[in-house]
């Protein structure tokens, strides 16, 4: 079958590989829909972050090179033994997080801070930029009544986005600001609508990912190339936001978006990082404020997929351009790499 697998940074293959085999316990997939997700990129431009390079992950027990693409959707063409959760030909959308169930966090039943913390896709396993993929039963949710394939690819990124929501302490009738409106930052907005806040705002460069965080529901979107950010923040609510996603990535954005806040504020970071930032202590002791982190999701497929159903995270409005799978490095990895105004790019591995 074919597959894109990851063999250094700017390095990404189309390559015949051999097809999975189903084994007990297992549910094989045809893949229709696979989004390129920021981590994805992340890995293209500078990686290995997540993927396994020197030794085998500690789950998956692969190494690379490895098949890329952990946000997909598809339809169930074998079941293991044992499996009863799904049948052949439902569809289905994976979680692809790799967790060992052994360590403290596990046990808690707290898998997405897993010690050895993995993805499907990202840390081996083969991933969803391929033909035909296999997972563990309890990786795979079916898709409820009317819930297109296009639409399924997002559930795992529109997951982080609702993750990070309910992991922050807003409350309905909050005030929110989101730095950053890429893919996530984006859904981001569309969390907190569902949530409740009363005012979203989005820092954005972008002209087009500023006109589509407005068609989306945010308040209003500030320049921070035209305009101090967060000054205009604390004009526009009366004292700074409640609650301030960062979903850039970049060090002098965490800053701004901690000053963003009000006292005893709280800034959610959403991003994954390949350097580090510098902040300033005492912008968050001097106002009690507080700073969390937030890494992928747990127990919260089913609800975002009941999300999905009354509207929320539409694939129509999100997602920009559709190729095929020959096609990830030039028009997927490079494109996201030099058109800014891309949201999501879904890549049809059967096409």
């Amino acid at each position: 079958m074919k597959a894109a697998r990851w063999y250094k940074a700017k390095d990404i293959r189309v390559e015949n590989i051999e097809e999975p085999v189903i084994a007990p316990g297992k549910v094989k997939i045809k893949v229709h829909w696979t989004g390129i997700c920021g981590s994805d990129l992340h890995e293209y431009a500078a990686g290995p972050i997540f993927i396994p390079v020197e030794q085998p992950h500690y789950v998956s027990k692969d190494i690379a090179p490895i098949v890329m693409g952990h946000e997909f959707s598809g339809e169930v063409v074998e079941i293991g033994d044992s499996v009863t959760s799904v049948k052949i030909g439902d569809p289905v959308v994976v979680e692809p997080i790799l967790a060992c169930g052994e360590c403290a966090a596990c046990k808690k039943g707290k898998y997405n801070i897993c010690k050895h913390l993995g993805f499907h896709g990202l840390s081996g396993g083969g991933g969803g930029f391929s033909e035909y993929t296999m997972v563990d039963e309890k990786m795979v949710h079916k898709m409820p009544e009317g819930l297109s394939y296009e639409q399924g690819a997002l559930v795992e990124p529109a997951a982080v986005a609702l993750h990070a929501v309910r992991q922050s302490k807003l409350k309905a009738g909050d005030k929110a600001a989101v730095f950053g409106t890429g893919p996530i930052g984006l859904l981001v907005i569309e969390a907190l609508r569902a949530a409740g806040a009363s005012e979203i705002y989005a820092v954005e460069l972008s002209a087009e990912r500023a006109a589509k965080a407005l068609e989306l529901g945010a308040t209003a979107v500030i320049n921070p190339k035209e305009e101090d950010a967060v000054a205009r923040l604390h004009e526009l609510t009366n004292g700074g936001v409640d609650v301030a996603f960062e979903v850039t990535g970049v060090p002098v954005v965490l800053q701004q978006a901690i000053d963003s806040t009000t006292f005893e504020g709280e800034t959610i970071i959403v991003s994954i990082w390949e350097s580090t930032a510098a902040i300033q202590p005492n912008n968050i002791v001097l106002s009690e404020r507080t700073v969390k982190g937030i890494i992928a999701y747990r127990d919260i497929f089913p609800a975002v997929m009941e999300l999905m159903t009354q509207g929320y995270f539409p694939a129509d409005k999100l997602v920009t351009k559709r190729i095929a799978l020959d096609e990830v490095v030039t028009e997927g990895f490079e494109a996201l790499m030099k058109e800014r105004n891309h949201i999501k790019i879904l890549v049809n591995s059967q096409a």
